[in-house]
Order: structure tokens, then sequence, then C-alpha cells
């Protein structure tokens, strides 16, 4: 007689197994993977030596502590209160470092943004030579910032500088000779260190600005030109607009990067630079260094980074409401 087995279940459709969602965490850890390197050096080279400086700033680490920071007394909020005092000879002079540096980076920034803006605009155009000429306008930005400021540090000496022999001796627009103006002290030193920087700094802005030309719509010029607009009133009204988020952008990052700026000053003037282009930057590395104060420099350093982030806040604040209303 023959007996009926019965038939074994189907097998159950399969679910999503160990191995399934092991893919799964490691596609969402990959990412958090691949950033901790940077992470963890950011926090090294940015954030540790912040929060020392801020520690720092709030003792009276002088030259008799050096060796051992624990034995430096609590200044508590003295340090901010002796820079702060602008009655005072302390207070003074940081008050006439921070205009210099505003000044300097007004006068930076704007001349940046427009020779970048006109190199950009300019290059647009099809010619003959454009590659090599974009690649010549970009020679500042990749040469090493030592060896450029060094160069023009020469440029400019009073004898032997290759700005007086242009301007005097072939132009004949200033002095010769005994009668040639210096370059590096006085009053001249503001605009040097001007010319430097926006030497160093409009490649970037024309780089950024050409990418952002790239991306507006040729058709909105055309558009402009049937309605009978000519080249200035397509500037103003198709480019600046569409250029308003690079612009926003763009204007952020050179305001830091000036305002900050202490490697040009230094290489141009070494570590006395003159009164009238003695950067923020430079009078805190001389408060730190020559004099040995270090917890009266990390003060001053802990107030211009405060004074940063509120500039950099506000501004975000601004052009934030500016694109929600529009």
């Amino acid at each position: 007689m023959t007996t009926l087995t019965k038939p074994a279940p189907a097998p159950a459709p399969p679910g999503p197994g160990k191995s399934a969602r092991a893919r799964v965490w490691r596609g969402m850890s990959l990412p958090y993977l691949l950033l901790l390197p940077a992470v963890v050096l950011e926090l090294l080279i940015h954030l540790v030596p912040m929060l020392v400086g801020i520690g720092m700033s709030f003792l009276k680490l002088t030259q008799f502590y050096i060796r051992n920071w624990a034995e430096a007394p609590v200044a508590g909020l003295d340090n901010y209160r002796f820079v702060l005092d602008f009655n005072a000879a302390a207070g003074r002079a940081l008050m006439s470092s921070f205009w210099v540096t505003v000044q300097y980076t007004v006068a930076s920034v704007a001349l940046a943004w427009l020779l970048g803006t006109a190199g950009a605009v300019l290059m647009q155009r099809e010619f003959r030579g454009r590659g090599g000429l974009r690649t010549l306008f970009l020679v500042p930005y990749a040469l090493p910032m030592y060896a450029a400021v060094i160069t023009w540090a020469f440029m400019f000496q009073r004898d032997t500088g290759m700005v007086n022999s242009i301007l005097g001796d072939t132009l004949g627009l200033v002095g010769t000779g005994g009668d040639a103006p210096f370059w590096l002290i006085g009053d001249n030193s503001f605009w040097s260190l001007v010319i430097v920087s926006v030497w160093r700094n409009w490649p970037f802005a024309f780089l950024i600005i050409m990418a952002g030309l790239q991306n507006i719509p040729r058709d909105l010029y055309e558009a402009a030109a049937i309605d009978g607009a000519g080249w200035w009133r397509q500037f103003r009204s198709v480019t600046q607009p569409m250029l308003r988020p690079v612009n926003q952008v763009l204007f952020l990052v050179l305001f830091l990067w000036t305002f900050n700026d202490f490697n040009t000053p230094y290489v141009l003037f070494g570590e006395s630079a003159p009164k009238e282009a003695s950067l923020i930057s430079i009078h805190i590395y001389q408060s730190s260094f020559k004099t040995w104060n270090f917890g009266l420099g990390s003060a001053m350093s802990v107030l211009l980074l405060l004074f940063l982030l509120l500039v950099t806040a506000v501004y975000l604040a601004v052009t934030s409401r500016r694109r929600t209303v529009v």
C-alpha cells in the first residue's frame, strides 16, 4: 500500500538578510568614513589651537611663564579690558590697525572684484589666443605666495626697483634719483600693499566669475538684444542679476581672506610694517611675539574672531533674506 507523503512547504521569499543589511550599512557609513580624515585634521589644525588660544586670552601669559604655562596667573577679562580701553595707548593702537585693515580690505576686495569681472566678461567672447590669455591671467594665483610677494618687494625698491624705473625713467610720471618716491614706507606703503593684494586675488575672482558666466543661458542675451538692450544694459539687467549668488559667496571669501591677511604684509614689510600699512594681523603678531605678551595677543585674536563671525553672520542673514524676497 502506497503511503502519501505531505509535500514540503514552498520556500519563503528571501528577505533582507545580514548581507543585505551590511551592504546598506556600508553604503550609509561610507560618506562619513571618507569625511573622517578631514574632520580629524580640521580638529587638530584649527579647532584645538583655537580653543588653546581662547584659554590663553584669560591668562597673564608673558615671557616669564613661557616655560610653564600652568603657573601663569589668571587674568580673567583684564586682557580684554586692556585692549578695549581706547583711551589708553594699546587700545588706540589696536583701533588704528583696525581702521587701516578696514580700508585695506574695502580697496583690495573692490579692485579685485572689478578686475575679475572685467576680465571674465571680456574672455566670454571667442577670439584667437583666448585660452592662452586665460591661462596667463591665472599665473598670479598659481605662483607661490612668498616668491610673488618677495618679487614685488624688490620691484618696489626706491633705487633699484622696476616700479620707479618704469614710472620715473621711462614714463616720467614720478621723480628720479634722489626725488624717486619710497614705496615701502610712508603713505605709499598702504597702496603698495593694496596693489600686491589685488594682484594676488583678482585671478581668483576672475576664475569664479568666469565659471558663473558659463551658466547664464545665451537666450537671455539674445532676448535682451532683440528688445534693443545694448552691452551695458545687458550687463546690468542680465549678467549682474544672474551672477548675484556667485558674487555673494565671492565677496565673503575675499573679505575673510583679506581681513585676515598676514603673509602679504609680513613678507612685503617684514616684522615692523609702517603705521600706514600696519594691518591688525601684524599688530597682533607684534603684540604677541615682539613684546612676549601672549595673553594680550590671544585676547586680540579672539576679538578679531568674534568680529569676523559677527560680520559673516550678518552678511549671510542679509543675503539670505534678499534671496527669499526675490
